[in-house]
């Protein structure tokens, strides 16, 4: 850890030095920061009579959403950090209450630009969950259990990457990462018996380092309408010291968006997921929500 903090501060060092003019006389300083928050809530419930003919089971579902974002930028040199939470439960007559989404995503990112659509960057992303999650199977007899597949720490990733990363537009951007480090933690020893794999790491153990390893990441944000907008992001994660085309990690994810009213606003959710060390085939989950939500900006400059 001492190796990449300084590491990180010598990059720090550098960007500055790069992004300093050749006279003598300090300039103005004319850095802004740049804040937006966006707070939710929605609430799904459906009801049917006993003899309701076209079917249907009675459910309530509640479902919360926080997103971050926080973006200084001076001379060449730009600091980029996110936060996303994310929890939601359903409750299906019969079948008692169960999670339908829950995410905790922390990503930070310090670049310098060193051409006009092109930045050297140092980034960190760790991913993990909020509460217990479960997979439910039928026994013998036909009755369904729940099994423990996962909580908050089990598992979690801590990723560090270095690279390179090419903004064409303010809302598409490609990252480069031939340097991308990460720790897989599964800090409940006993997952394994119901998923084998266990995220990868050794049956027994903690932790999972993969030092040698690369990353590509694409992002696109974009308003599509005043009241439409559209975020795709795809990550893929090569472990080169055991490399297959068929351990390849792929993560797509989708946000569809479309405000109703200020306050009001329709989102569609899609996730699409690939890791062998998970499970051996594609994971899939889809959410859509209506329900309440507020951003909140703020523009900060400062002047010395």
């Amino acid at each position: 850890m001492l190796r990449i903090t300084l590491l990180v501060l010598s990059f720090c060092l550098s960007c500055q030095l790069f992004g300093q003019d050749s006279v003598a006389v300090v300039p103005r300083d004319t850095s802004y920061w740049k804040y937006k928050i966006t707070a939710g809530a929605n609430f799904n419930q459906a009801s049917f009579s006993g003899n309701w003919k076209a079917g249907g089971v009675n459910s309530i579902a509640l479902g919360s959403l926080f997103r971050g974002r926080a973006d200084y930028a001076r001379k060449k040199l730009t600091f980029t950090n996110e936060i996303e939470l994310l929890y939601g439960v359903l409750n299906n007559a019969g079948q008692g209450q169960r999670k339908n989404n829950d995410r905790i995503l922390v990503d930070s990112k310090l670049g310098c630009k060193f051409s006009e659509k092109w930045n050297l960057f140092a980034s960190a992303n760790f991913l993990t969950q909020f509460a217990p999650g479960y997979q439910y199977v039928k026994d013998g007899q036909g009755v369904e259990e729940a099994q423990f597949i996962s909580k908050f720490m089990t598992p979690a990733f801590l990723t560090t990457t270095w690279g390179f990363e090419y903004k064409q537009k303010d809302y598409f951007y490609i990252r480069l990462s031939p340097l991308a480090p990460r720790v897989t933690i599964v800090n409940d020893t006993t997952v394994y018996r119901n998923v084998p794999a266990n995220y990868g790491v050794p049956v027994g153990r903690r932790t999972r380092y993969e030092w040698l390893a690369l990353q590509a990441l694409a992002s696109f944000d974009k308003n599509l309408k005043e009241n439409l907008n559209l975020k795709l992001r795809y990550m893929l994660y090569a472990n080169l010291q055991d490399f297959a085309f068929k351990r390849v990690d792929h993560r797509l994810d989708l946000v569809f968006t479309s405000k109703v009213t200020k306050y009001v606003s329709v989102n569609l959710t899609g996730i699409l997921l690939y890791d062998i060390d998970q499970d051996a085939d594609v994971q899939l989950s889809q959410t859509t929500a209506i329900g309440l939500v507020y951003s909140f900006n703020r523009k900060i400059r400062q002047k010395l």
